[in-house]
């Protein structure tokens, strides 16, 4: 496919290897996940009315987007800010859930049902949700780590394999 089919669209500047290893020790921190969980209703809502477009959280690490997908026990959209990394024609999420011991819920909702929507740059987009396994997954959560080392505390605070998805447009 030669042309994308997620929108290039990012809200502020990579803030740079320096600024985002402080970054990463912040986040990585359980302070600093907790902070972080306190301000994403706010960044929801934000995400919410731009469509994507604004986040309080964009300038300062990777690129968000907003994640929708069924809730497994409601079958209610659940709407979800998340850090993503491209891969070709795909995006790649990782369900670090802060280093929490449990799965966030979209995690468990692309399980039961890996037909979703991300919205990016003001677009609703259509994906399928793939969970990647093995080496392949290896190799992409390292993407993370090497782009905000806070995957990498996540990764040895959590007592669980952090599950990584791949989604393409549908």
């Amino acid at each position: 496919m030669t042309d994308n089919p997620f929108p290039d669209v990012r809200w502020g500047r990579d803030p740079g290897p320096l600024a985002r290893r402080a970054i990463g020790a912040v986040a990585g921190s359980k302070p600093g996940a907790w902070l972080i969980r306190q301000f994403t209703p706010l960044d929801r809502w934000l995400l919410d009315r731009s469509d994507g477009r604004l986040t309080i959280f964009g300038p300062m690490a990777v690129p968000l987007l907003l994640l929708t997908t069924t809730g497994r026990k409601s079958g209610q959209r659940r709407q979800i800010p998340l850090s993503y990394m491209r891969d070709g024609d795909r995006l790649l999420l990782v369900g670090s859930n802060f280093g929490q011991q449990h799965h966030p819920a979209w995690v468990l909702n692309l399980v039961s049902d890996p037909n979703a929507w991300v919205t990016m740059g003001g677009k609703e987009i259509p994906v399928l949700a793939t969970e990647v396994i093995g080496e392949e997954r290896d190799r992409a959560y390292q993407r993370f780590v090497d782009y905000i080392n806070n995957y990498d505390t996540y990764r040895h605070r959590a007592d669980r394999q952090i599950k990584v998805f791949a989604l393409t447009r549908r």
